[in-house]
C-alpha cells in the first residue's frame, strides 16, 4: 500500500478516472470546487473588489503555487532518497502545489479581521473557537460536495497532511493554531499511519509554509507600493516612526523568535534592509526609464528571486527530524529570514494598519456580527439558511453543534456576498427572491 496516495473515504475510487496520477486527481478536485472559486471574492489585503490589479486571496493562493512547486522542483533533484524513505521526507512538487491552492481556502470573507471576529464570537457565546487553517480541514473534509461522497474533496494523505503545517489538535496543550477535534481524528490517523513524530510537518508541509510567507512579503509589498501606500522617497522609508513601528511589531510577534533578533541590533538591521530595499528601487527606476510600474514587477520578481533560491533543507537536531529554510553554506541563514520578516512587517503596518484600510475592516466587522446575530438562534435561523445546509445538519447534528455550521455558513462566503445578505436581512437593500444564491 502506498501510504502517500492513501484516501481516507474513497475506498471505491468512486467517480474517479483511472486516466489520471493520484496528484492530479486532487488538482482537479481543487481547483473546480466552489471553495476555490469562492477565493477570488475574498480579501488579501485590499477588499476583494477594490480595483482590478490588487490580489485576493484566489491570485494569492495561485501565486504561492507557483513558487513552490518550482522550489520543490529544485530541491527534489538535489535530494538523494530511496524508494524507503519516510513518507513524510519526500518532496513531490504536485504534492506541493496541490497543497498551496488549498492552504487559504478554510479562511472567511474580510480577510484576518473576518478570521479574529468569528473566532471572538464563538468563544465568548460558545466556549468553541474558529481558525482558518483548522476551517481548511472542514472544508476539505466534510464541507465541499463531490459526487459518490459525502466527505468532501477526499484528497490524498499526501496533499492533507502537506497542508498541515500546524499538526495540532486545537486548543490541545495551548494550541491557538491546527485542527478542529473533528477532522483532527483523521489526520492523526494518517500521522500514525505515516509515524510521524509528534509536533513535526512534513516536508512539503514546511516548504509551502515558507513559500507562503515568500508570496505574501513580496507581492504585498508591490500592491502597497501601487495602491500608493509606501512611498518609494527617502522621507517616507527612513522615517523614524515608521521605522520604530516595524519594529514594534517585530516585538509584538511571538512567533519569530528562533530567529535571532538577540543576536542583532534591530533598529540597524531594519534601517539596512529598508535603504537597500529603496537603493535598488532607484537602481531598477534608472533602467526602466522612469516606469513604475515595470519596475514594481521587476523589483517583485528580483525579491521573489532572493528567497527561493535560498531555500533548503537541514537537520533538526531538536526535534530529530528536517526543515525546511533559508540555508547558506549548509546553516540556517538567519539573517534572510530576519530580511523576510522586515519586509513583511513593512507589508503590515503601512497596509493593514492604514486609516483607510481599518475603515473596512471595521465596516466587515459590523457585517459578520450582524450575520451572526441574524443565524445564530436555531428556530429563526434555519429559515432564512438554504435548505441544503439545514440538510446537512439534521444528518451530522450529533457532532456537529448549530453554531459550528453557522460558522461554516459565514465563513464560506465572499466578501461581497456577505455584505448583500446583510443588506438583505438589515433592510438597506431590496432584494428579489428570483435571484440564485
Amino acid at each position: 500500500m502506498n501510504l502517500r496516495k492513501l484516501r481516507l473515504f474513497d475506498t471505491a475510487n468512486t467517480h474517479s478516472s483511472e486516466d489520471r496520477a493520484e496528484y492530479e486527481k486532487d488538482y482537479a478536485r481543487l481547483i473546480q470546487s466552489p471553495a476555490f472559486r469562492r477565493l477570488q471574492g475574498k480579501s488579501q489585503v485590499f477588499g476583494a473588489g477594490t480595483g482590478d490589479y490588487y490580489r485576493t486571496r484566489l491570485t494569492h493562493s495561485l501565486e504561492v503555487s507557483q513558487i513552490a512547486r518550482e522550489v520543490a522542483r529544485r530541491l527534489s533533484k538535489s535530494l538523494s532518497r530511496t524508494n524507503n524513505e519516510h513518507p513524510g521526507l519526500v518532496l513531490n512538487p504536485e504534492v506541493v502545489e496541490c497543497a498551496s491552492l488549498a492552504h487559504d481556502m478554510g479562511h472567511p470573507p474580510f480577510g484576518h479581521r473576518g478570521e479574529e471576529v468569528l473566532n471572538r464570537l464563538l468563544n465568548e457565546e460558545h466556549g468553541m473557537s474558529f481558525e482558518g487553517n483548522a476551517q481548511n480541514y472542514r472544508v476539505l473534509m466534510f464541507l465541499e460536495k463531490r459526487a459518490g461522497s459525502g466527505s468532501g474533496l477526499d484528497l490524498t494523505a499526501a496533499v492533507l497532511l502537506a497542508i498541515n503545517k500546524y499538526p495540532y489538535c486545537l486548543g490541545e496543550q495551548g494550541a491557538a493554531k491546527g485542527v478542529y477535534a473533528t477532522e483532527w481524528e483523521g489526520i492523526r490517523y494518517l500521522r500514525d499511519l505515516w509515524g510521524m513524530p509528534s509536533g513535526c510537518a512534513t516536508l512539503e508541509a514546511q516548504l509551502m509554509d515558507l513559500c507562503d510567507d515568500i508570496a505574501y512579503s513580496t507581492h504585498d509589498i508591490e500592491d502597497g507600493i501601487r495602491a500608493g501606500k509606501i512611498q518609494m522617497n527617502r522621507t517616507f522609508l527612513e522615517d523614524d516612526r515608521l521605522i520604530e513601528h516595524v519594529m514594534q511589531e517585530i516585538i509584538n510577534d511571538h512567533t519569530n523568535g528562533a530567529v535571532g533578533w538577540d543576536q542583532v541590533d534591530m533598529k540597524a538591521m531594519v534601517k539596512m534592509v529598508l535603504e537597500n530595499y529603496l537603493t535598488q528601487w532607484e537602481t531598477i527606476y534608472a533602467a526602466c526609464d522612469g516606469e513604475s510600474s515595470r519596475t514594481r514587477r521587476e523589483m517583485k520578481a528580483r525579491w521573489v528571486s532572493k528567497f527561493a533560491s535560498q531555500v533548503g533543507i537541514i537537520d533538526d537536531p531538536a526535534k530529530g527530524w528536517e526543515r525546511v529554510t533559508f540555508v547558506s553554506d549548509g546553516q540556517e541563514d538567519l539573517e534572510l529570514l530576519r530580511t523576510m520578516e522586515i519586509v513583511k512587517k513593512l507589508a503590515w503596518v503601512t497596509l493593514i494598519k492604514d486609516f483607510r484600510v481599518q475603515r473596512l475592516q471595521t465596516s466587515s466587522e459590523i457585517i459578520i456580527k450582524r450575520l451572526w446575530g441574524s443565524f445564530k438562534d436555531y428556530e429563526t435561523g434555519r429559515l432564512i439558511l438554504p435548505p441544503d445546509w439545514i440538510e446537512t445538519y439534521e444528518q451530522h447534528k450529533s457532532t456537529w453543534p448549530w453554531e459550528r455550521v453557522i460558522a461554516d455558513y459565514i465563513s464560506g462566503m465572499t466578501d461581497s456576498y456577505a455584505g448583500k445578505v446583510c443588506a438583505e436581512l438589515y433592510g438597506s437593500r431590496s432584494g428579489t427572491i428570483y435571484e440564485m444564491d
